[in-house]
């Protein structure tokens, strides 16, 4: 074996944790393979391309005493940390209801190799998905039942960019999702994704209380700013930073995971809550199919929050 090929790095002795950043159709294969071989495992989202891969990956580490992480750990910075405090110190009153809207009009416009985002474990839902339902499950818990409606527009797309420019790929899910989710402590989010939408004004995620509103950060990034309308204050107001990993950036989850490791600790972007994360988006594709309201078998503990620090330097 030439040094620096997988089976090199599932057999080193010196490797505790594997990195999985593989297409959504190989994060199962290659996140057992480092299972067998010893290894904790962080991958990339979502978890698999279906809930049966991703329960077979947790059971399999279950087996082994081993860890398993999954992608995003975008929610653990200061965007959505500040708005959950500001929801978990009651600063909007008792959570109603949420909005979560992530529109664009495709990724084939600037990836050179855009077609796995329209095979199965693709499309708008499972691809930006995961980044607002952790964000929702962070501010207002599991999710228990859904229901919801899809759309595939274009049967084909153009590569946009790159090498492959021009060239044109068939579209095999649906590009345009809408969903109603209703989480465990009562409240209802209405959700859409789509792969169809050349522009629009709509906030990222917004939180309903039955005393105010807060505005919440794109979830796909670590930081932004936290807007909050109160019926006391009747305008809104910035909230200033007061939790979450600062100047956090990508792989961050997997430094958490590494520390929950030392400290015995579970991971914030833990396995679990990402299978609930699948399993919810799952079902919702299946309520749009089926036209039922559907609940959700899985659910998940709402991760610890992250207080307002800077991770830990490396050995401390």
């Amino acid at each position: 074996m030439r040094p620096g090929t997988p089976e090199e790095l599932l057999a080193a002795d010196d490797v505790d944790l594997v990195l999985n950043l593989t297409v959504p159709q190989a994060h199962a294969a290659v996140a057992l393979a480092a299972i067998a071989s010893g290894k904790h495992v962080y991958g990339e989202k979502p978890l698999a391309a279906g809930t049966t891969e991703a329960r077979g990956v947790l059971d399999a580490a279950a087996r082994a005493g081993l860890v398993v992480g999954c992608a995003p750990d975008t929610v653990l910075g200061t965007g959505v940390q500040t708005a959950r405090a500001s929801v978990e110190a009651g600063d909007i009153g008792t959570p109603v209801a949420a909005t979560a809207f992530m529109i664009t009009p495709g990724h084939e416009r600037w990836h050179p190799s855009p077609e796995f985002y329209y095979q199965p474990g693709g499309g708008p839902l499972l691809d930006m998905g995961p980044y607002y339902l952790t964000a929702l499950v962070h501010l207002l818990g599991p999710v228990r039942r859904v229901t919801g409606v899809t759309a595939t527009p274009r049967a084909t797309r153009e590569i946009g960019s790159g090498p492959n420019a021009g060239t044109v790929f068939p579209v095999e899910v649906a590009t345009h999702v809408t969903g109603v989710l209703e989480h465990a402590g009562g409240a209802v989010t209405t959700l859409m994704m789509s792969f169809d939408v050349w522009a629009g004004q709509l906030p990222r995620i917004e939180v309903y209380g039955d005393s105010g509103s807060l505005s919440v950060p794109d979830p796909n990034n670590f930081d932004g700013p936290v807007r909050l309308y109160t019926a006391a204050t009747q305008e809104w107001a910035d909230v200033p930073e007061r939790a979450g990993y600062r100047d956090a950036a990508r792989g961050y989850g997997v430094a958490d995971l590494a520390l929950s490791l030392r400290d015995g600790t579970s991971p914030r972007a833990s396995g679990e809550l990402a299978f609930h994360v699948l399993d919810v988006m799952e079902r919702l594709l299946e309520a749009a199919t089926t036209g039922a309201s559907l609940e959700v078998a899985s659910t998940c503990a709402v991760p610890a929050p992250v207080p307002f620090s800077s991770l830990p330097a490396p050995g401390a």
